[in-house]
């Protein structure tokens, strides 16, 4: 049997149809050998659940990938046990002592990397994800033994620049020797990721369907898309082959340029669409990608607005391209509503930028993203808006000018776009959003 070399914080849908599918395949593919422990790192989890089914499931690949339509199921058996350290601290604690243990991963959502300062290292365990860590860690420097390569997959900026200064933080508060600080400095590779996939979990409405498809009832059950791409600051292929096995998987010196990709084509695709697609009648991503005008309006954003900003590489345009793809999925229910949600924080990070840096480089303003702030506001003069109290109230009632006034909203100055944005909020208003679409999608693009 092969032996257990990562040690897997979190056993949710997500780690499970994403990293524990890559571990699998590359035992598959037999260009590694290893099993997986989880730790459950909250009180309530899965553990119980998936340990009663040997900690077996299957995964469903489903999408779109090239032009066609792909549903593929794998058996997924990589996971050897799950160890819960609110009922078993021994068996956790001994994790430390196993020397082929390599690789630390975790995924605790974005409020799991945290540092509280109130924990012990005599608690059993440490509340945090980040104290129990160093509570296995230090176990692991006592017995002498080499440290790890630790990648955490929490959806948060710097997540394992965090989580070792919260580490190194709890050493200090513990009183933890200065050769413990040195052995996390020296001998464990602290690896910011990028992780790049949606997971759609439990298929509650599918599960007997594929239950009887599979051939018994499979409580654990996991889908996600086809799409992957998981980007890690580090050069450990030699320890972990995923591009020999022809993976997705970027090893690199910096993952912010892979994350601003993401952020500005992705996440910005789909705020400069979902507001304005809501407002034409539309209800889920789906929906907008058959409808020729919606659709559209979105490649103006991508491939004439967004990409251009970007640089124009053929790696820009193939990721969105990709994202067309994905956004078609017709396995996916995407519901706009759901997406819109805190959507001036969202404008903020994800579009605005790529319209300042249009503006700076190609000395105007592009006409499908300024439009889509115009549908922002438009939108969240409905009742269908869903954001902080303070927000809804003012944008409901404020003038565009006073909107484009609120420097707190959209991180600096941007009063100069107010006629352009004024000009499109009242051709939405006086003409309705197909007229407005196809006003939008004449104009030619500055450059």
């Amino acid at each position: 049997m092969a032996k257990e070399r990562v040690i897997q914080f979190g056993e949710g849908g997500f780690l499970r149809g994403f990293v524990d599918y890559f571990l699998y395949k590359l035992n598959e593919k037999e260009v590694w050998e290893g099993k997986v422990v989880i730790v459950q790192p909250i009180e309530k989890g899965m553990c119980e659940l998936l340990s009663s089914q040997n900690c077996e499931y299957n995964l469903y690949l489903r999408g779109i990938e090239n032009g066609q339509t792909v549903n593929e199921r794998t058996h997924i058996d990589v996971i050897s046990r799950c160890v819960n350290p609110y009922k078993e601290f021994d068996a956790y604690m001994e994790l430390a002592a196993n020397p082929d243990m390599r690789f630390i991963i975790s995924n605790t959502t974005e409020a799991g990397i945290e540092y509280l300062g109130t924990e012990k290292l005599e608690d059993r365990p440490a509340k945090s994800y980040p104290a129990k860590l160093t509570q296995l860690l230090y176990k692991r420097y006592e017995l002498g033994l080499p440290g790890f390569i630790l990648i955490p997959c929490e959806l948060i900026d710097n997540n394992a620049g965090f989580l070792k200064e919260y580490i190194l933080k709890y050493a200090t508060l513990w009183e933890l020797p200065e050769g413990f600080t040195k052995w996390i400095n020296e001998e464990c590779d602290f690896c910011n990721s990028l992780v790049d996939r949606i997971v759609t979990g439990y298929p509650r409405d599918e599960a007997e369907e594929l239950w009887k498809e599979i051939g018994y009832q499979d409580n654990c059950l996991d889908t996600a898309e086809i799409f992957h791409l998981w980007v890690i600051e580090g050069h450990h292929e030699d320890e972990l082959p995923f591009n020999k096995a022809g993976y997705n998987i970027v090893w690199t010196d910096d993952v912010k340029p892979y994350k601003k990709r993401k952020v500005r084509i992705l996440n910005g695709g789909h705020t400069s669409m979902v507001l304005g697609a809501y407002l034409y009648g539309q209800t889920t991503v789906g929906e907008c990608l058959k409808d020729e005008t919606v659709s559209a309006f979105l490649k103006k954003c991508i491939f004439d607005e967004i990409v251009p900003t970007l640089g124009n590489t053929e790696t820009d345009i193939n990721f969105g391209k990709a994202v067309l793809e994905r956004f078609s999925n017709p396995f996916i229910k995407h519901m706009l509503l759901s997406i819109a949600l805190n959507s001036v924080s969202k404008f903020q990070v994800r579009v605005l930028p790529t319209i300042l840096e249009y503006k700076e480089k190609y000395g105007a303003y592009p006409p499908a993203l300024t439009f889509s702030m115009a549908a922002l506001i438009a939108f969240y003069r409905t009742d269908d808006a869903n954001d902080g109290e303070e927000i809804m109230k003012f944008m409901k009632d404020a003038s565009v000018a006073d909107i484009m006034a609120r420097e707190d909203y959209w991180g600096g100055d941007i009063t100069e776009m107010t006629p352009l944005v004024e000009g499109y909020y009242n051709l939405i208003q006086e003409k309705g959003m197909k007229a407005a679409y196809e006003q939008v999608l004449s104009e030619k693009e500055a450059y």
